[in-house]
């Protein structure tokens, strides 16, 4: 039990120590990206008249519809969860001299780049949509 809290103590540590030294520009510039996809796919979705993105993951018709909407969020973030991976990959060499922690690689990408996108996308398609509704009407 002891080996779990020392992990989470190093995990919670090694996040926090992430907000400052080398490379902390990522931390802006992710999820900058993530909002700049999620506004052109949020645009499409209001266009196209489809269902706020969260909504459809969450409560799509049956499970394949809601796989296929995971993918497609995913694969407009692939390339952002990718440079994020290559990112703290570097951060990690630079502070730490290996790679030694992939896990915490892999939550901090995910971190800033699909939880805003998935965030973001809906209530930009609801904007967009109330306000090509309100101009359609004018």
């Amino acid at each position: 039990m002891d080996a779990f809290f020392d992990f989470i103590h190093r995990f919670w540590s090694d996040m926090v120590g992430r907000t400052d030294g080398p490379m902390t520009f990522r931390l802006l510039l992710q999820p900058t990206m993530a909002i700049i996809t999620a506004t052109i796919d949020g645009l499409r979705d209001a266009k196209l008249g489809r269902s706020p993105y969260f909504v459809k993951l969450v409560h799509g018709a049956n499970y394949g519809e809601r796989v296929q909407t995971f993918r497609e969020g995913f694969s407009a973030v692939a390339r952002i969860l990718l440079l994020g991976v290559a990112m703290d990959v570097i951060y990690q060499f630079k502070v730490f001299g290996a790679f030694r922690h992939p896990l915490e690689t892999l939550v901090i990408s995910i971190v800033l780049a699909f939880v805003p996108y998935l965030l973001l996308r809906g209530p930009i398609a609801r904007i967009a949509r109330r306000w090509r509704q309100r101009h359609s009407q004018s």
